[in-house]
């Protein structure tokens, strides 16, 4: 299926010549039928060069910009219509502001009424206006929607101008922006758009907004389908969804792929930032959002929007000044998570890195670290050093290494290592995956969750005392040292989990370590109790107490090697 946006002036025969293409009447309320004025958007469909081709005719009256503006948003290709006996007027140049604001590059221009005047005049002016934006050159086709002149050329021009079209990616993120919802009596909830992107499936579990929602049934064209490729016209039935959950401007998302943000900067298409006001309103697919503009640099810009929006950079949409009636500026997305602009100077300092043309290598430099997930949900090309799942800034990476290499060396020698943890937190690494490849060509391993070098055991003195610890265990294995003892052999907190992390000691709590195969054992002995056991019997039987039993058996629970029976007893598994 293809997809095509009429504009155009008020009363220019939009509608009409929708109506004698499909046959269909775009024109859903009664009221726009009663005075001949089209208020909402249309939709209607045919056949032509082998294809479906379906039409968003959008109202051209200026006071229904906002709705002519939700049908251009997702509209690939446009058939922008002016009468040959009126030619250019004024809603004629604002719909081709807002269509080259979204960077529509695909379209043809009809002139109808050519049975009322000469169409030459009016195709001239018309393609001298359409020639300096996003347009380009355009063909042209005149007609009559009244005496039907001129419609098998356009049905022609309408077949290559489609033909021409990029083919969509069937596999892509689902991205619906929703331009109308409704309930069907026995179905519930039923919401359209146009796919421009992707494919969506019966059964399939999309999010709306950040809720998750169930595609019950799915209609293209008028026809159930079980599955629909981009680009369609679609109508999505969502289970158990309230219709007054949902309406214009909600946006269907393919679950965990896309990155929502109220607050990014973006590149300005036709005015300098400087002549914006600094509260407009922003149109992107369906939506029409307030927002605040903070300029960064001559053509660049902060928005902020009062709802969070699924973004991705090369989004294309456009801001507008209700109160002059105008378009303001297009606007190209350049980063939807930038930085904060807390400092003096910071917006000027933000304006001079945006210029910088690898926009995926200057958000990893300024993070060091990013999720190759993160670059797919944000619109950019993965870049970096790959790392797992995730990419490194090489220059970051080398300065860590470095740094990784003093820390570890200079790590207190009473302990057999530095925590991976500690270390992960001193060097700001993200995730704790990062630093093995970090410690490569340092000299240094990752082994019982420390840092060390290759064979490096605990200090002499702490090995001394874990013997007098291990001596004490051998007579009595589940009688723990008391704090007081541990520290008078110098074990505080860091020896004792160095000793741990090595499996030197069992740590139950703070403060209470046992000999290494303590959970053996205690199984062992456990097992040869009545069943069920008490915690006291359980004491008595390892010849412990209390602060030793109370942990041990919550670790043999956790453990799953004793159950507790809810009634204060126990049993071995």
């Amino acid at each position: 299926m293809r997809v095509i946006v009429t504009a155009g002036h008020v009363d220019h025969g939009k509608s009409t010549l929708v109506r004698r293409l499909t046959g269909m009447e775009p024109d859903r309320w009664a009221e726009e039928r009663r005075r001949g004025l089209t208020i909402d958007l249309g939709f209607a469909w045919t056949r032509i060069g082998g294809e479906d081709v379906a039409f968003v005719d959008v109202p051209g009256h200026e006071r229904f910009v906002p709705n002519m503006l939700a049908g251009a948003g997702p509209a690939p290709a446009v058939l922008f219509v002016v009468a040959a006996d009126e030619g250019w007027m004024p809603q004629s140049a604002e719909h081709l502001a807002a269509l080259a604001a979204f960077g529509v590059r695909r379209g043809l221009l009809v002139v109808t009424k050519a049975d009322r005047a000469d169409p030459a005049a009016a195709t001239g002016a018309a393609l001298a206006e359409i020639a300096g934006t996003s347009l380009g050159t355009v063909p042209s086709v005149a007609v009559s929607g009244r005496t039907g002149e001129g419609l098998d050329e356009l049905r022609t021009a309408i077949g290559e101008l489609t033909g021409g079209l990029p083919a969509p990616d069937p596999a892509a993120d689902v991205r619906l922006w929703i331009d109308r919802a409704f309930t069907v009596s026995g179905a519930g909830t039923v919401v359209t758009g146009t796919l421009s992107a992707g494919t969506i499936a019966v059964g399939d579990e999309l999010h709306l907004g950040t809720t998750p929602v169930k595609v019950r049934g799915l209609q293209a064209l008028g026809e159930p389908h079980t599955s629909v490729t981009a680009v369609a016209r679609v109508a999505v039935n969502l289970r158990g969804t309230p219709r007054g959950d949902v309406g214009r401007g909600d946006v269907l998302l393919t679950p965990g792929r896309w990155r929502t943000t109220a607050e990014f900067d973006v590149r300005l298409r036709g005015a300098a930032t400087a002549d914006l006001h600094r509260d407009l309103v922003l149109h992107l697919g369906t939506v029409a959002r307030p927002v605040r503009v903070r300029p960064l640099g001559t053509d660049t810009a902060r928005l902020t929007t009062t709802t969070a929006l699924p973004l991705r950079v090369g989004d294309w949409g456009l801001v507008r000044d209700p109160g002059e009636h105008r378009i303001a500026a297009g606007f190209d997305v350049l980063d939807v998570c930038p930085p904060p602009l807390s400092r003096r100077g910071a917006a000027r300092d933000r304006g001079r890195e945006l210029t910088d043309p690898d926009l995926a290598r200057s958000y990893l430099r300024r993070h060091g670290f990013v999720r190759a997930d993160d670059f797919t949900a944000m619109g950019l090309p993965e870049t970096g050093e790959r790392l797992g799942g995730w990419c490194a800034d090489q220059d970051r990476f080398t300065a860590l290494r470095a740094e990784a290499a003093e820390i570890v060396g200079g790590w207190d020698r009473t302990a057999a290592g530095v925590p991976v943890e500690a270390l992960r937190q001193r060097l700001g690494l993200p995730a704790p995956e990062l630093v093995v490849p970090v410690l490569r060509g340092t000299g240094f391993e990752v082994a019982g969750g420390l840092v060390r070098r290759p064979g490096a055991g605990l200090a002499p003195a702490v090995e001394e005392a874990l013997e007098a610890v291990a001596k004490r265990l051998a007579e009595h294995p589940f009688r723990a040292p008391e704090a007081d003892e541990l520290r008078a052999l110098g074990l505080g907190r860091r020896e004792l989990a160095a000793a741990t992390r090595l499996g030197r000691l069992t740590a139950l709590a703070e403060g209470v370590v046992l000999g290494p195969d303590a959970e053996d054992r205690a199984v062992a002995e456990l097992s040869r109790l009545p069943r069920p056991f008490t915690v006291s019997e359980a004491r008595k039987a390892l010849d412990s107490t209390r602060r030793v039993m109370i942990p041990l058996l919550e670790r043999l629970d956790a453990a799953g090697r004793t159950e507790p029976l809810g009634d204060g007893t126990r049993r071995v598994r």
